[in-house]
């Protein structure tokens, strides 16, 4: 499963088409077709895109986390798998971004590609600062830390 961190600024074409950053597409490119899927991201203002082995964890998990034939599940499937476009890559490393995606996250000529572990969100760069303010005050005043899932000997 692909592994992405940092931050990319790319300009976006009249046709949607935007590079996609190379240390991104080099971890996209391990997988079963040259591209990435996207989707809207129902929590921010942005488009989500993971490799096809995040999207198959994503489709597990409606079925084992939420009941079958449930709202949940139908809302869940809505939002990530049927809004949900596979985008391959061309000869040069870019894809176009549907015009629906690009609505929903606000994006005209620049899209700041954000790594976040797993998935990546494309982000229009202002609102993206914004957001990254926001989270950053409400981290440091919660006083967040994180339980590490390895042993110290792990990390030596």
């Amino acid at each position: 499963m692909a592994l992405f961190v940092g931050k990319h600024l790319n300009k976006i074409d009249k046709k949607g088409r935007t590079s996609v950053p190379k240390p991104f597409r080099a971890s996209f490119e391990t997988q079963n077709f040259r591209g990435m899927y996207a989707y809207p991201s129902f929590k921010f203002p942005a488009i989500a895109a993971c490799d096809e082995t995040f999207m198959t964890v994503l489709a597990d998990s409606l079925t084992a986390e939420t009941d079958f034939f449930s709202d949940d599940q139908d809302d869940l499937a809505a939002v990530i798998l049927e809004s949900a476009s596979q985008l391959s890559f061309d000869t040069e490393g870019r894809v176009i971004l549907p015009q629906e995606l690009l609505e929903h996250a606000g994006i005209t000529d620049q899209a700041l590609f954000v790594g976040r572990g797993r998935e990546i969100l494309i982000w229009e760069p202002g609102a993206y600062e914004a957001h990254a303010k926001q989270a950053f005050s409400r981290a440091k005043a919660a006083k967040r830390t994180l339980k590490l899932r390895v042993s110290p000997e792990d990390l030596q």
